[in-house]
């Protein structure tokens, strides 16, 4: 009796030791908050394409080895590993942050604006964090050195993630992303659970935003080609017209959204971005090509969709005498955040900045490659606040636009977040 009594006061005590931690994560937090802003902004200063982030890998990579963590580098290209061992045995938790910027010129006047450009499908163009990942990456090193600083009292292992390429790998041949390979690799092997966030512009700082189930939506790449019958503007009875087939296809997709799948359940999008043919006023031309994204929840929906965007174009196309080559390529799938592990964090995610600020979204037709994490271990994704407090949310600059503009002030609430849901998952486990 004695024995069960001191197994039982002892698995206890590692609970309550994970939870009786919380205060000094807060207090380590608020006092590096300067230091997690001057990386941020330096990161902001210096932003890197996909696949091409050598200078900040660097920084990241000698920042965890410094804090005495185990590091791999170039895990799928340029991507960074930390592994923290907490000094009581336990589950593996993954952190997970994104490092690359975009082909974006900068229009902010923030006095650490980006002025790096580059070559980009034929362009000069600037390179910009028109996104927030610089975000992302300032705030997990934050969260490295807090949960370090505990590690001894750590009732499992860290995993810090730093990922390439969420944007997707813009080099001639290459056509994957970050998440996707870093799983092939390996990363996530004997991980239990993952967390991630991800900035919002039009989310109040001081607030986050989570929502249970499919989250994000799947992204596809969309081609479709249709074939006709050249012949001179003058006389289009002698031709077979791909523009006018074309025309009838772009109307005849948006019956799929209003006609085919159940709105009621969640929503889809079929977007055309671009249309190609024809060279001169009076000519006919024989081809058109068009090109687009596809948005979806789920892989049922997401196969209704590609079904029949598939028969749509190709029976407007017969009709016409012409035909339709339809190509879709899967990208991202859902961003699915497990309910399980969503209903077990919740109360965590009232806690840790008050149940008014933890506030639920609705289903975002935007995707994620964190997806691709969460297909191999239960994931939750979050949206922290990054919009200054009173701005108009239908005002502010949306991300991957020139002019996104992000409040530092939820920075601290972003490193609780993510070491308050590492520091309970370690408890449940127990």
């Amino acid at each position: 009796m004695k024995k069960i009594f001191t197994a039982i006061m002892f698995i206890s005590g590692l609970a309550y030791g994970q939870t009786n931690l919380k205060p000094r994560v807060n207090d380590h937090a608020q006092s590096i908050e300067q230091k997690v802003i001057d990386w941020r902004r330096d990161f902001h200063q210096n932003p890197e394409l996909g696949n091409q982030e050598y200078r900040t890998a660097k920084i990241v990579s000698e920042h965890l080895r410094s804090l005495g963590m185990d590091v791999q580098e170039q895990v799928a290209v340029t991507g960074v590993v930390g592994i923290l061992k907490g000094g009581k045995p336990g589950p593996t938790v993954a952190l997970r942050a994104d490092m690359d910027a975009l082909p974006v010129t900068e229009r902010t006047d923030v006095p650490f604006k980006s002025t790096v450009t580059t070559e980009y499908n034929g362009q000069h163009i600037g390179v910009m964090h028109a996104c927030g990942h610089d975000t992302h990456v300032a705030i997990l090193m934050g969260v490295a050195e807090v949960l370090t600083s505990m590690k001894a009292d750590l009732a499992g292992t860290v995993k810090f993630i730093f990922q390439p390429a969420e944007e997707g790998i813009h080099e001639e041949g290459v056509d994957s992303w970050g998440a996707k390979l870093m799983v092939e690799e390996g990363v996530m092997e004997g991980v239990d659970a993952i967390f991630g966030l991800h900035i919002n512009s039009a989310t109040e700082v001081g607030t986050f935003k989570y929502r249970s189930g499919p989250a994000m939506a799947a992204v596809d790449n969309l081609k479709i080609t249709v074939n006709g019958r050249q012949a001179h503007g003058a006389a289009p009875w002698a031709s077979v017209d791909p523009i006018v087939t074309s025309a009838q296809i772009i109307t005849g997709l948006q019956t799929i959204l209003s006609r085919s799948v159940n709105i009621t359940e969640n929503p889809a999008v079929v977007t055309i971005g671009a249309i190609n043919g024809g060279v001169r006023q009076n000519i006919i031309p024989e081809k058109v090509e068009m090109i687009g994204t596809v948005r979806t929840f789920g892989e049922p929906q997401q196969d209704l969709v590609h079904n029949r965007i598939t028969a749509v174009a190709t029976k407007i196309a017969e009709s016409a005498g012409a035909t339709a080559e339809v190509a879709i390529q899967k990208m991202y799938p859902s961003t699915i955040n497990d309910p399980e592990l969503t209903e077990r964090m919740i109360k965590t995610l009232n806690e840790v900045a008050g149940s008014e600020n933890a506030l639920s979204h609705d289903p975002i037709t935007g995707a994620e490659d964190f997806s691709y994490f969460q297909r191999e271990a239960p994931g939750l994704f979050i949206f922290l606040g990054g919009m200054p407090k009173g701005a108009d949310p239908n005002q502010v600059a949306s991300h991957h636009t020139p002019d996104l503009y992000l409040d530092e002030g939820g920075f601290v609430l972003g490193m609780k977040i993510l070491s308050h849901l590492t520091l309970d998952f370690f408890e449940g486990e127990k």
